[in-house]
């Protein structure tokens, strides 16, 4: 059966359906690709937009997610840098998180602080429509490309799933009862913070206006590319890089008095929402002890 508009409106974006993917979560560099939207600042780290978030595009249709989950790898080694999409977006096993196991289990604290900049970093990519974008108003009425971190997908979590009995759950990605996403930038200690961001009162799309809402649902990207597994190098692959990144120093440090030589030290970077150029970044200000109990499970499993 072909997924049609009105379909979409019956299903009104099944926020049960939403709720219970986000439940079952187990926890391509997008380079210069226009179709993607970066939230500009000021000189001072400060910055603001409004967009909203939009439902599964026409082309992934009834069964695709609004979002997509990448994990990838970014860090620099005695052989050069190792930046690869990190092969648990597919559910199957990486050679970097493998090593980082290994490593993390050690006990020893060195080897933990390298594991810390190896591991894996969280991406999510929707689609959105620009509502108000000050620092490039030409964006204004346009669907883009939206990459984000954890910060911002907790926020919208948090809109399906309130925390108080008085609040009213909402899907952000639903036409008619969804809402405006208010996005507040501000410099923190050197990062980007979107804590101040939050969702507007729940409003229609255009007013409810059937046409314009399917010409625009017709405008928005498929999401299925990111998570193909053609994106994907494989595990020889990726292993033979990770041996010739961490060169002679890829065995482990054997004691705990040993120290971390400069070539496996990253510096600090952007956070992962704070991607404007296209490149692979690192974050280190959003790390959560989810992916080191990742790498300590991937141990007792062998």
């Amino acid at each position: 059966m072909t997924y049609s508009f009105s379909n979409l409106k019956k299903s009104k974006g099944s926020l049960d359906k939403l709720s219970k993917a986000i439940e079952n979560l187990s926890e391509k560099n997008s380079g210069n690709d226009e179709r993607f939207w970066y939230p500009e600042t000021d000189k001072a780290g400060n910055g603001s937009a409004i967009i909203r978030f939009l439902p599964a595009s026409a082309v992934d249709g009834e069964e695709g997610l609004p979002w997509v989950r990448t994990f990838s790898h970014g860090f620099q080694g005695p052989g050069g840098w190792l930046i690869e999409n990190c092969l648990t977006t597919l559910n199957e096993k990486c050679p970097v998180c493998e090593n980082n196991s290994v490593l993390w289990n050690s006990g020893l604290e060195a080897n933990k602080e390298i594991v810390r900049k190896r591991k894996r970093k969280l991406t999510y990519i929707s689609n959105i429509l620009v509502i108000s974008d000050p620092k490039n108003p030409d964006n204004e009425g346009k669907v883009f490309l939206f990459k984000f971190g954890k910060k911002i997908f907790d926020k919208i979590t948090e809109a399906m799933n309130p925390e108080f009995e008085d609040e009213t759950a909402i899907n952000p990605f639903d036409f008619w009862e969804g809402a405006n996403f208010k996005i507040k930038i501000r410099q923190v200690e050197g990062y980007r913070n979107y804590d101040r961001s939050e969702f507007d009162s729940p409003t229609a799309l255009y007013d409810g206006d059937d046409d314009k809402l399917e010409s625009l649902w017709k405008k928005e990207h498929s999401l299925k590319e990111f998570v193909n597994p053609s994106q994907f190098k494989s595990y020889d692959k990726i292993k033979e890089r990770l041996n010739a990144v961490l060169g002679e120093r890829g065995e482990l440090p054997q004691r705990e008095e040993d120290v971390i030589p400069e070539s496996h030290k990253v510096k600090k970077t952007k956070s992962i929402e704070d991607i404007d150029d296209g490149s692979i970044t690192l974050s280190f200000k959003e790390d959560s002890d989810s992916d080191l109990d990742y790498f300590k499970d991937l141990a007792e499993e062998d």
